[in-house]
């Protein structure tokens, strides 16, 4: 494996993580662009994530997520009555060389802006429909 000319995500301790990085790392043709989420980059991505603004400011991450990292989200509303942010559903898809405790990571800090500034949330809704002639 020749070295990579950017800082890498170092491996999880054995056992803890079902990321599967090392036979990421030893595909060929991998995608590899998720391996550039160090622990101090997972950091920074998490507190920008915590502090988003609105909707579309949440759209342009998660565009930038799947275009430097390959990183995919699905976000949408619950089949059920959306009463709590419970009823907003953050999908993480799963992918080989992501960081489980990142994919559970991921969504509680979207969760977290979401409580901070209920209007993202409201954004979301609407765009689903739900609120539509209110």
């Amino acid at each position: 494996m020749s070295p990579f000319p950017y800082p890498i995500r170092t491996e999880c301790p054995p056992g803890a993580c079902v990321c599967d990085r090392d036979a990421l790392l030893s595909e060929p043709d991998a995608d590899l662009r998720v391996m550039r989420l160090t622990r101090e980059e997972e950091k920074r991505l998490l507190h920008r994530l915590e502090n988003l603004s609105s909707l579309d400011d949440l759209r342009r991450v998660q565009a930038r997520m799947e275009e430097q990292l390959g990183i995919r989200l699905s976000i949408g509303t619950s089949p059920n009555e959306v009463r709590t942010l419970r009823g907003i559903l953050i999908l993480v898809h799963e992918q080989r060389g992501l960081c489980r405790k990142t994919r559970q990571n991921i969504p509680a800090a979207i969760k977290k802006s979401m409580e901070q500034r209920p209007e993202i949330a409201y954004a979301l809704l609407n765009e689903d429909g739900l609120f539509g002639g209110l």
